[in-house]
């Protein structure tokens, strides 16, 4: 059976991720800030070898260490997928200060703590994949419109830690995956977002399959769609 750690899992696209990953059979640690409100999470078969939910807090760099000492075992897909976008940050003139600066703790260093932590326990398993939850807003050849300074400048310093994760990680057989779910229907992508949450899912845990043993997928910048993104 294979075991995924899901971070951000109480809603959006984590939510469903745990849903997914639960119906085709794997064992999901679902990672979030506050257990005991996650009542949608928590409404999802749990129980020994199905789900566990846990307590991760993105903002506390000791919390990956914590976590990793809680959990045994090998660890086949590690999804860094907690993220968040200030509003403080989006525009020119006042984006500089300490919104911003929790954006790049919580998009950018929180994940590679997560790989840090859990870089043995995922070199253990059969399936060896991170996966990091990006964004095309991270890509600065696509960035035709400015603003979004805290999230544009937070994914793109995780597109690079991603890429320096796919080298760094190589002998140990990791594939590590850059990924970004397309413009969703969540509350971060709103209402006008052109996939369901359960679409754009589906389209990143085939590019997860598709990983397996397939190291000529670390280190790239994948669209849902499967299309290489720019830099």
């Amino acid at each position: 059976m294979f075991h995924a750690l899901i971070t951000g899992a109480n809603r959006g696209l984590g939510l469903e991720h745990a849903r997914q990953l639960l119906e085709r059979g794997w064992h999901v640690t679902a990672a979030v800030r506050d257990p005991d409100a996650a009542s949608e999470l928590k409404a999802l078969p749990q129980g020994e070898g199905k789900l566990d939910v846990v307590a991760y807090d993105a903002t506390d760099f000791e919390s990956p260490k914590r976590l990793a000492a809680e959990i045994d075992g090998p660890i086949d897909l590690l999804f860094a997928n907690a993220g968040m976008m200030a509003p403080e940050t989006r525009s020119f003139g006042s984006a500089a200060g300490e919104a911003m600066a929790l954006e790049f703790q919580v998009n950018a260093i929180a994940p590679l703590a997560l790989v840090e932590a859990f870089a043995d326990k995922v070199a253990t398993s059969e399936m060896k994949v991170v996966a990091l939850q990006s964004s095309r807003m991270g890509s600065i050849a696509d960035n035709g419109s400015g603003g979004g300074y805290g999230y544009r400048g937070s994914k793109a310093a995780l597109n690079a830690i991603g890429k320096s994760l796919s080298h760094d990680l190589a002998d140990r057989g990791i594939v590590v995956l850059i990924l970004h779910p397309g413009w969703v229907r969540t509350d971060m992508g709103g209402p006008n977002g052109q996939l369901t949450v359960q679409e754009s899912v589906e389209g990143q845990l085939d590019l997860i399959a598709r990983a397996y043993g397939n190291p000529a997928m670390s280190g790239r910048f994948f669209h849902v769609s499967g299309q290489d993104l720019p830099w």
